[in-house]
């Protein structure tokens, strides 16, 4: 799966994603007198589901957790970093579920 910056298809993007062997997820818009099929609707909602998790998880980590950049020598270290990062933000997302869970919003792990 892959997810564009931009936020609409363009023929440009679709063929560098199909010669790269992509199944493109990006948007489809409707234009002016020609509004979207009930079908590309839906597939728009889909993709916007995926999207909509993917950016609240890395809005996280770029405000909570250094943001973008992985300042290390090597490949093997970025990966690692990186790595750590997500098991960071999982075990927040798990502490954060077991508050709302246990129903006390407020409450400090210990």
């Amino acid at each position: 799966m892959t997810l564009s910056a931009g936020a609409y298809r363009s023929e440009e993007t679709e063929q560098r994603l199909g010669e790269g062997g992509f199944k493109s997820q990006i948007h489809s818009k409707g234009q002016r007198g020609k509004p979207l099929s009930a079908h590309k609707k839906r597939l728009n909602r889909l993709r916007s589901t995926v999207r909509a998790r993917v950016e609240h998880v890395f809005g996280f980590q770029h405000n909570s957790m250094g943001g973008k950049l992985i300042r290390t020598i090597g490949l093997a270290r970025a990966k690692t970093k990186i790595a750590l990062r997500n098991l960071t933000y999982n075990i927040m997302r798990y502490l954060q579920l077991e508050r709302r869970k246990s129903g006390n919003r407020f409450a400090r792990a210990t």
